[in-house]
């Protein structure tokens, strides 16, 4: 149960972070790209670690007790 209610947390997460980083009104690139100038690359591996893996991680949690 625990594991399940952590994978839900987590995939939750990891969707309001997506979708955070993909609206354009609330992450402003331009002025992130204008702020960290050759580092901006950054923000993506910012982004694949908080977004689309916490989504898996969450997911794998979320099911994981329904394999074993």
């Amino acid at each position: 149960m625990i594991l399940a209610i952590s994978g839900i947390t987590l995939m939750l997460f990891g969707l309001v972070v997506s979708i955070v980083f993909w609206v354009p009104g609330i992450f402003n690139r331009d002025r992130a790209r204008a702020i960290m100038g050759k580092r901006y690359p950054l923000v993506y591996v910012v982004y694949i670690a908080n977004g689309p893996m916490l989504i898996l991680c969450g997911l794998l949690l979320f099911i994981w007790p329904k394999i074993q």
